[in-house]
């Protein structure tokens, strides 16, 4: 980025939300490539097969299956113009393959930030104007004329978007809450998402 290099990286997604990465993408000065199907990719390697475990290593090709693999580019490509296609709140409530959102009256609400829950990207509710929580995974999907990318609720990222503070005592109820990080309660029990990108629709100007 400091040499102004075009450039094509073969990283893992979990990158995505490391502090030297993340700004740039919510910058649009990097982003997703067009990369591997479901994050699978397949290299050849030099290791011995006991290197790796069952099911990763094909004998027969003497490839090695690796998982959550993407690129990383500042090459512009059309897949990242195209916006997603998107049922409205109802049609996910009615409509959606995942049991987790199919029948429910209302998304999930953030205890610490005004912002809903979607735990899947094609479960966006195409007529929701706030903010939405949603796993890394979208930005596979992100479209920059669709959407805008708020921030990360990870650490100091977090607490710099103003998520509040946990009381102490759900500490005790789970404690895997950290500051800095996403909860909602669900049955009296807090629960912490994986690492979440917070977006909004953007606006039309």
């Amino acid at each position: 980025m400091e040499a102004q290099k075009q450039f094509i990286i073969i990283g893992n997604m979990n990158a995505v939300t490391y502090k030297e990465i993340f700004p740039l993408i919510k910058d649009n000065k990097m982003w997703l490539g067009n990369g591997f199907q479901n994050g699978n990719a397949y290299f050849r390697v030099e290791a011995p097969r006991e290197s790796y475990a069952d099911g990763v290593y094909d004998e027969n090709t003497s490839l090695v299956k690796f998982r959550n693999c993407c690129w990383f580019t500042n090459i512009d490509h059309g897949r990242r113009h195209q916006p997603l296609r998107l049922m409205t709140m109802a049609e996910n409530f009615k409509h959606s393959k995942h049991k987790e959102i199919r029948g429910r009256e209302d998304y999930i609400h953030y205890e610490n930030y005004d912002a809903i829950e979607i735990p899947y990207t094609d479960a966006i509710p195409s007529d929701y104007e706030g903010a939405m929580g949603l796993p890394k995974s979208f930005l596979d999907k992100y479209c920059p004329e669709q959407f805008e990318i708020i921030g990360i609720a990870e650490g100091d990222s977090g607490k710099e978007l103003g998520l509040k503070p946990f009381p102490p005592e759900l500490k005790k109820l789970n404690p895997s809450l950290r500051q800095g990080q996403l909860y909602y309660m669900e049955d009296g029990y807090p629960v912490k998402p994986y690492a979440r990108i917070l977006i909004r629709k953007r606006q039309s100007v």
